[in-house]
């Protein structure tokens, strides 16, 4: 049932993009910026409710208390699968990434990116073009928008040996904005590399802003810290709600540690 499940669930959702932009796409190009943000929010909202509904996995946010009101923070979630990419748009007001260049050369998409604002980089970059960068990130964040930045670069399976890039604590110096740490494990109901989808439920799990201020090298190690303190709780609490889930190699072996260690779960 998982599998057939699984493959009902990536026929719709694939079905799903492809309706919603041959319908909406005239609408998202003729509103105007901020208000086209009703067709990707609407199209990840619509998402949830397939995986919801066809594969039986359901998600709750805490912590939306704790997103600053103004609006002007940055995202720094945990990057599991591709869920963690859209899912929680509906949640944020007026997001913006930075992406690889390339990515605003594919059809459409890019055209879509561009409306919104996005800020295009060269990985190979240095000097002037990444002063332009940090430039544009600065223009977007003055308007009370928010950066999504994964702080680990690319996806990680659950409880896998953390891997954070210092370019955050370099954005968090130079943007002089508010971090906002998301502990998470979609990636367990929707592993990387991997079609199969699993039923369940998991919290999204916001954790206090870091205000900004701090040296960046000491921002650096109190967000690590915090992240993966917080994120050994949540797999504990998230495994022990789901033990139906199949857990690979990596996430068993830290399930295993964290246990030996007398690591609790969450309340």
């Amino acid at each position: 049932m998982i599998r057939l499940r699984s493959i009902a669930f990536n026929t719709l959702f694939y079905m799903n993009l492809i309706i919603q932009m041959i319908v909406l796409t005239p609408v998202y190009f003729l509103l105007p910026r901020k208000m086209a943000w009703f067709v990707p929010k609407n199209w990840a909202r619509s998402n949830n409710w397939l995986f919801k509904t066809i594969v039986g996995t359901t998600f709750e946010i805490e912590g939306l208390e704790n997103i600053p009101k103004d609006g002007n923070y940055i995202f720094s979630p945990k990057h599991q699968s591709f869920w963690d990419v859209y899912a929680l748009l509906p949640w944020l007001s007026d997001p913006f990434y930075i992406l690889k260049r390339e990515l605003m050369w594919i059809p459409l998409f890019g055209q879509y990116v561009m409306k919104q604002r996005m800020v295009p980089v060269n990985r190979a970059a240095r000097g002037r073009e990444m002063a332009a960068v940090m430039a544009r990130a600065r223009e977007e964040m003055a308007t009370g928008r928010q950066l999504i930045i994964y702080p680990e670069g690319t996806r990680k399976q659950p409880g896998a040996a953390p891997d954070y890039k210092y370019g955050i604590a370099r954005l968090y110096r130079d943007l002089q904005a508010p971090v906002l740490p998301v502990v998470m494990h979609p990636g367990l109901f929707w592993p990387r590399r991997s079609t199969l989808r699993y039923p369940g439920h998991f919290k999204v799990r916001i954790l206090p802003p870091i205000a900004p201020g701090l040296d960046p090298d000491t921002f650096f190690e109190q967000l690590k810290e915090t992240m993966e303190r917080e994120s050994d709780r949540l797999l504990l609490e998230t495994v022990a709600a789901n033990p139906h889930v199949p857990l690979p190699p990596v996430t068993a072996e830290r399930v295993r540690t964290l246990k030996a260690a007398g690591r609790p779960e969450a309340a």
